[in-house]
């Protein structure tokens, strides 16, 4: 474990370096045999199942219902929606035949021509096609609406340049797909949803994130609008964290999805769709973690408290367990998730570097002397700090202790945020601003042509247009034409 540690780049030297080696030693995942897609391990995926489980939550206490919808979609649905079909066209895997045989040749197993499909199935590069498809069976009146549906699903899109969590081929993820008898409807639902994305990264991934709505250019295939949150890296560059998307009557008119309204006429129906995916877990790791590891809010750490006896023998280990077994039941009756590691194929240190790497937010040391003396070591993963607290009430001041460093490493992350956000008046001050990374608050006219020139020229996009802060007009960087307000722009993963 010590060699792991030394073996980690230093953010400082590389942080994309720094990124890949602690996804891979911190065991949260690896490549597979499928190019650009991982395998999630099993401490990775303890990390997702938390914000899984706690999304659900929060969903269905906005009345969401999950179900679940093909991974393969007919070809034709994708061609309906002219703007779906060609943002997605580029990316998706086409399944073209349904059969092998032995090649007859023998060399080995080839596709069986005779076994080719009248036609092409796509893997879902995302589901609104087959859902408003499945819709237009469900809908006919507007007492069937709205219909409020989630699904948890795998998606495929063909990535050129992948990196694990943040792009991948195929990635996890939640998409919310709902129907509604008014655009208001469903402009409060994307909304709504936009900011359950909002308290869930701020609350529980301790990442502060910034409200608004994507330009056109950005804008998800398909949607009217683009409601987003978006985060700052440690090193400088964006990262899209949720997005929630007001479609309109889009999708409903490409699969002729109507129903009869409260005056007795037929009226399309209006859609939103969201999602957030693994990428948080990207997320997570570059908002938060240090050159040691991992560092996770405790909100959503599998394992929050790990206890580590120190012993000499087995007489030792007996009457320090003694102690720590009632204090794990306390703490586990506290809803706090807690590892008792007595395994003794490990020394004490091998297991400190471990559990430092992996990111548990508070470890407890104890020996036959800490127990003499009533008391207990205490260190805390957000700041590496160490303290003698006494064993007695330890469960309950390891409970504040660990909202307090949630609420630290929120603290940390929002300050650095902060720190690498900046406002510029001129084109010239932008592009020598933008250089430096972070958030750049800047005037823009409102064209693509204007968006596009920055992008080629600088390789900053607009990452949001804010729904809050400063509304004050002003004249484009660029153009010097009219602008409404200040944009965000970032380079970004």
């Amino acid at each position: 474990m010590a060699k792991e540690l030394k073996d980690l780049t230093k953010r400082a030297d590389n942080y994309s370096q720094w990124y890949n080696d602690l996804v891979v030693k911190a065991d949260l995942a690896e490549q597979s045999a499928v190019r650009g897609c991982m395998v999630i391990k099993p401490y990775g995926y303890a990390i997702w199942e938390k914000m899984q489980q706690q999304l659900d939550r929060m969903f269905k206490e906005t009345g969401h219902q999950n179900a679940y919808f093909p991974l393969l979609i007919p070809k034709s649905f994708l061609s309906r929606e002219a703007e779906h079909v060609e943002g997605f066209a580029k990316e998706c895997a086409v399944v073209t035949h349904h059969r092998l045989k032995n090649d007859p040749a023998g060399n080995g197993v080839i596709v069986d021509p005779e076994a080719k499909l009248e036609e092409e199935l796509i893997i879902r590069p995302t589901s609104e096609t087959i859902i408003w498809n499945t819709y237009r069976n469900w809908i006919h009146s507007y007492r069937d609406l709205p219909i409020l549906v989630n699904q948890w699903a795998n998606v495929m899109r063909w990535e050129m340049r992948t990196r694990m969590f943040l792009r991948t081929a195929e990635f996890l993820w939640q998409e919310g797909h709902t129907a509604h008898a008014t655009y208001d409807e469903a402009m409060e639902e994307a909304v709504k949803m936009l900011n359950v994305y909002a308290d869930f990264a701020e609350k529980y991934m301790a990442v502060p994130v910034i409200k608004g709505v994507k330009s056109a250019n950005e804008r998800f295939a398909g949607a009217i609008e683009t409601f987003t949150i978006e985060a700052m890296m440690q090193d400088g560059k964006a990262l899209q964290s949720g997005t929630s998307h007001f479609l309109g009557q889009n999708f409903a008119k490409a699969f002729d999805v109507t129903f009869v309204n409260k005056e007795n006429k037929p009226e399309y129906v209006w859609a939103t769709s969201w999602g957030v995916s693994t990428r948080l877990m990207g997320a997570l790791i570059m908002t938060h973690s240090d050159d040691n590891g991992l560092v996770l809010p405790p909100h959503l750490a599998p394992i929050q408290v790990v206890i580590v006896p120190i012993y000499k023998n087995s007489d030792q280990l007996a009457e320090i367990s003694k102690t720590v077994l009632p204090i794990v039941d306390q703490l586990k009756s506290m809803g706090i998730s807690v590892k008792y590691d007595d395994a003794e194929n490990r020394r004490p240190g091998f297991k400190f570097a471990d559990y430092e790497l992996k990111g548990v937010p508070v470890r407890l040391a104890i020996g036959a002397r800490d127990i003499e003396n009533g008391t207990v070591e205490v260190m805390r993963r957000d700041t590496l700090e160490k303290s003698e607290q006494k064993l007695e009430g330890i469960a309950g001041y390891v409970a504040d202790l660990l909202e307090k460093i949630q609420q630290n490493i929120f603290d940390k992350a929002l300050k650095h945020r902060q720190s690498m956000t900046r406002t510029v008046e001129t084109y010239d001050e932008f592009k020598t601003e933008i250089e430096k990374g972070g958030f750049i608050l800047a005037h823009w006219d409102g064209t693509p042509e204007t968006e596009e020139k920055i992008k080629e020229e600088t390789k900053a996009t607009i990452r949001c247009i804010p729904l809050d802060g400063d509304k004050t007009p002003g004249v484009c960087m660029v153009t010097g034409k009219p602008s409404k307000q200040r944009v965000i722009f970032a380079r970004n993963y």
